[in-house]
């Protein structure tokens, strides 16, 4: 790849202004949840250790361009400094005064970049100021870096630049699962509309071996198929771009894998009434709300014969039991395959993710993305501002 990382830059004595992204929840003035910054502490403990001076800078909310002091970064600062083990500096007004009384050994951490207007309008002359405070910039940002914003882009092209080791990770993990990957190919991609993830069904047929479709997009690949869906959730109005892809995938050699049988239920509740039945047996009454076991064992068998999986979204309503059984029972199976070094795992998307926790197979997953939109559109062969800038 392009793209330099860390160990091409000398980082001894140099102010490294360093994007990252801490954009994390929140709960009265308290941080609940703090994987974001775990992600961000090789990076910043690299550069310390080269004799660097990391210079933080993120969002934090959408105050889009004005104050809003409930949306400050210095919220976050005393779990950064938690996590760091270090106290934390922030600059909250004169950037230049704060980065200047650093020393040696100390992080700082700016104020929300998108209190500026300039930021998310990709300004020139706030990516400039902002080059001003340091010698290299360091994007460690993958999750903004499908915005062309000044901290992201702009920025990226006045300072010789490189990916910190969150981005390096990601670029390192897509790039083996969509760039040059080891073959068979298999993507799963569920989710409940196909209208938010057309760009992304469009390209992974041309991509990939095999294609699992689940959740509720499943269902209007079924009445696609004129098959009776019942009171299933489907979008009926997209049917006709369900069949095009389906005539794409096949005319690509893609093997696009449906459900064969669902579990059914008359209410989304948690052990709701449900039964097992044919796909195109679906009660007029009913709505489908997860894959059956046979489906289950097709995608099985597709995933034992596969080297590189891709998964985005769930294959039924994971959230309530039963029907997060098909989901489970693939994400288990993916999960033993990885950690026995016979395939290749990356996932990516806030449902996805917590789905694989809630199956107890995150862990033994070759990359899990904290990306959201941005691991969507380099799944749908976008080009990322973020990235690109990098690349020079």
């Amino acid at each position: 790849m392009a793209w330099k990382t860390l160990d091409d830059m000398q980082l001894a004595g140099k102010r490294v202004l360093t994007r990252v992204d801490v954009n994390v929840p929140v709960a009265d003035g308290v941080v609940t949840d703090d994987t974001r910054i775990q992600r961000i502490l090789p990076t910043v403990r690299d550069i310390l250790a080269a004799g660097g001076k990391p210079i933080l800078m993120a969002h934090f909310g959408r105050p889009k361009g004005k104050v809003v002091p409930e949306m400050s970064l210095r919220v976050v600062v005393p779990a950064l400094s938690k996590a760091l083990g270090c106290e934390v500096k922030f600059a909250d007004g004169n950037y230049g005064a704060a980065v200047d009384a650093l020393a040696e050994g100390e992080v700082l951490l700016l104020e929300n970049l998108r209190f500026n207007p300039g930021e998310e309008k990709n300004a020139p002359e706030f990516a400039a100021r902002l080059a001003t405070l340091g010698d290299i910039y360091c994007n460690d940002a993958f999750s903004a870096a499908h915005r062309a914003h000044a901290s992201t882009e702009a920025l990226a092209r006045l300072l010789p630049a490189c990916a910190g080791r969150l981005m390096q990770a990601e670029l390192s993990a897509l790039e083996g699962a969509l760039g040059t990957p080891k073959r068979p190919v298999m993507a799963v991609v569920g989710g409940a509309k196909v209208s938010t993830k057309l760009e992304l069904l469009g390209n992974l047929v041309e991509k990939v071996d095999h294609l699992v479709i689940g959740g509720g997009m499943a269902n209007t690949f079924l009445a696609a198929q004129g098959i009776d869906v019942g009171k299933s959730l489907a979008e009926h109005e997209m049917t006709d771009t369900a069949r095009d892809i389906l005539a794409k995938a096949k005319a690509a050699n893609c093997n696009v894998i449906l459900p064969s049988d669902v579990v059914v239920a008359r209410e989304f509740a948690a052990n709701a009434a449900n039964e097992t039945v044919a796909a195109d047996a679906c009660p007029a009454d009913a709505m489908i709300l997860d894959a059956g076991p046979e489906s289950v064992a097709t995608i099985a068998e597709a995933l034992a014969n596969s080297k590189t999986l891709i998964w985005n979204g769930p294959l039924g309503a994971f959230e309530i039991q039963p029907f997060d059984a098909a989901t489970n029972a693939a994400a288990k199976q993916a999960a033993e395959l990885s950690r026995a070094g016979k395939l290749i795992s990356v996932a990516g998307g806030g449902d996805t993710v917590a789905a694989l926790n809630k199956a107890d197979a995150a862990k033994d997953f070759t990359y899990i993305s904290t990306a959201g939109g941005a691991f969507l559109e380099w799944m749908e062969g976008k080009t990322l501002p973020g990235v690109a800038a990098l690349e020079g």
